[in-house]
């Protein structure tokens, strides 16, 4: 079983700290929007999921923080949570989409009686709306993992040897995962003989998170770095590898943690199928293509230490990019909640987007 990723419990929101894992168990507390995307721009949660539904949290929680006397002091203490949540991680949309979708609900409760007095009774009714959204946007992505998992898992032959990258879990949903819940959906099916985690440098949220789940789930499986896939898919009869997406664009070029991009490079060379696993709200219709996604650049502390060991030269100028593009070209098919997106290409993924 999976800890909890986040509970809200005002005057508090508990996030699980994933930078401890797989060693300690501990959560972080947050009591505000501030707070709350400090913790997701300090990756004590990660996953554009499970970031979404920290955000919505953040946003609902820092309702009960603030203190306004007036609907204009509202007005700006709103926009404000909304801004600072958005410019914690600027790559994964789903946390855009759960902010967006909150302030949107407080702007039209707030359109609808600014002309009256300001009124704590409105104001207590208005946290109860945004909590009770909140609690939605977390239900929806419990739903799509099943959702996703069950689609995904029929795409897999039996005795299936698979290859994940960085985690696409529990750990970076409230659910069951995208990519790696796709396998153990598959796992409990009977179609999957092998899993392999690569670690995901730097940050390794595979040999951390991913091997966790794995054994967790009782899942065979073994940990690679990442300079090994090549070898394995080679060597190991890998069947198919499974990946997740922090932002998917309308033709269906695909942001996810860096490394994803050489990987499909590699399933294409070795004609073996690219599978990505991403619910509804990763798609950006607003983006043409790839190109127009912004791809976070990280500190350089997190390449050249690992916790605290130094292991590059003082001195050397380090590039962090934490995510790559993979071309729509490249991916077999998109897995959401609502099925298969075969062949990508922008009609397809628009079709599935209005299902």
């Amino acid at each position: 079983m999976i800890p909890k990723r986040a509970i809200y419990k005002p005057p508090f929101v508990k996030f699980l700290d994933q930078r401890l894992l797989p060693n300690k168990i501990f959560y972080v507390k947050t009591k505000n929007a501030r707070q709350t995307a400090k913790a997701i721009k300090d990756m004590v949660l990660r996953g554009a999921p499970l970031i979404g539904c920290a955000a919505a949290y953040g946003y609902a929680i820092d309702l009960r923080f603030q203190k306004p006397r007036s609907w204009n002091k509202l007005l700006k203490q709103t926009k404000g949570a909304a801004d600072i949540l958005k410019k914690s991680r600027p790559t994964a949309l789903a946390l855009f989409y759960a902010v967006d979708r909150l302030h949107k609900k407080t702007l039209s409760f707030i359109n609808e009686r600014k002309t009256r007095p300001f009124d704590l009774k409105f104001y207590a009714k208005l946290i109860k709306i945004v909590e009770n959204e909140a609690h939605k946007i977390t239900q929806e992505d419990i739903n799509s993992t099943i959702a996703m998992s069950n689609y995904g898992s029929k795409l897999l032959k039996k005795n299936s040897v698979v290859i994940t990258h960085c985690n696409a879990g529990s750990l970076a949903t409230m659910g069951m995962g995208t990519a790696v819940g796709v396998i153990t959906a598959a796992h409990k099916k009977g179609k999957i003989k092998y899993a392999y985690a690569s670690e995901t440098r730097p940050y390794f949220q595979g040999s951390r998170l991913t091997a966790w789940e794995l054994l967790r789930e009782k899942v065979p499986c073994a940990l690679i770095c990442d300079n090994m896939a090549a070898h394995i898919i080679k060597t190991c009869k890998v069947n198919a590898i499974i990946v997740g997406a922090d932002r998917i664009a309308a033709n269906g070029d695909t942001a996810n943690k860096i490394g994803t991009y050489s990987l499909a490079i590699l399933a294409k060379y070795h004609k073996i199928p690219f599978f990505v696993a991403a619910p509804i709200p990763t798609i950006d219709l607003n983006l043409k293509t790839g190109k127009e996604i912004e791809i976070e650049e990280r500190g350089e502390k997190e390449v050249i230490f690992i916790k605290t060991k130094r292991i590059a030269p003082k001195g050397i100028k380090v590039r962090h990019p934490a995510f790559d593009i993979t071309p729509a070209s490249l991916i077999t098919a998109i897995i959401t909640e609502k099925g298969i997106i075969k062949p990508v290409n922008s009609k397809n993924i628009l079709t599935n987007f209005k299902k």
